[in-house]
């Protein structure tokens, strides 16, 4: 069992999940490779349809993943091919990974991650016509390390975002600004465990808000790491979600930062 894997929701619509204090975050080994596809047509095919009809008959509409991805390029100018991180086995062919892919922008002193698959990236599927998929997408800002630690950390990030995509995809589970998720843990969530950050709020990433795609409306909620003393002061109602959002001062998900209360 693997981080987030069990959770449980509280009365009052905050996601609290639990994970194993002694297991280290598990990133998958398909991040180490980008998404490939390939169409095996066999020479009976080749004879019997012409070889461009096939080919247009495989062709996906990606129309909700270009959205996605026009919001970030506008956002960072000049970055086409950014550093993206993929599943080689779908969820639908029974991958462990829900989401398609995510790709990291270099924001200067961040990263800023950002999911592929919790919306409709794709063809339309979903009956509800105003949201597309389960009408949003995870985003997430680390402050960069500038170290040697610097890939692995990248690693972690995308197989937390997997995993809380997970909840979404086994347990219907949304996400909305204002919220926070509490693993119980009190180890950092950094890959040696390190770190103070132990969990998350949540709010409408500032810069790509939330857009309307060919499938529906889709929100970006952005993840911003919390210490287990800051979450514990908002599950014990005496700081609000929003007022530690202010007393952070900022939406980075900082490894090195001290409690903030």
């Amino acid at each position: 069992m693997g981080l987030f894997d069990k959770f449980k929701k509280k009365e009052n619509g905050a996601l609290e999940l639990n994970l194993e204090a002694n297991k280290a975050i598990e990133t998958n080994a398909a991040f180490e490779e980008k998404i490939t596809m390939e169409v095996k047509r066999t020479e009976q095919e080749t004879d019997i349809l012409d070889i461009s009809q096939k080919e247009s008959d495989f062709e996906l509409n990606t129309s909700g993943s270009d959205a996605i991805t026009k919001v970030f390029e506008n956002i960072y100018p000049g970055q086409k091919e950014p550093m993206h991180y993929g599943t080689l086995i779908s969820w639908q062919l029974g991958g462990n990974d829900p989401l398609d892919g995510i790709s990291i922008y270099d924001g200067g002193d961040y990263w800023h991650f950002v999911t592929y698959g919790l919306s409709e990236i794709y063809e339309k599927e979903f009956e509800d016509k105003e949201y597309s998929g389960y009408g949003m997408e995870l985003t997430l800002k680390l402050k960069k390390l500038n170290n040697e630690k610097e890939a692995a950390e990248i690693k972690g990030i995308c197989g937390i975002l997997q995993s809380i995509a997970r909840i979404t995809f086994t347990e219907g589970e949304l996400f909305y600004p204002n919220e926070y998720i509490y693993t119980g843990q009190t180890m950092g969530m950094d890959v040696e465990q390190q770190s103070k950050i132990t969990g998350f709020i949540t709010a409408e990433d500032e810069q790509a808000g939330s857009i309307d795609t060919p499938n529906g409306k889709v929100t970006f909620i952005e993840l911003i790491g919390a210490t287990d003393k800051e979450l514990k002061r908002i599950m014990e109602k005496e700081l609000k979600v929003s007022e530690l959002y202010s007393k952070i001062s900022n939406s980075l998900t900082d490894y090195s930062r001290d409690d903030c209360i």
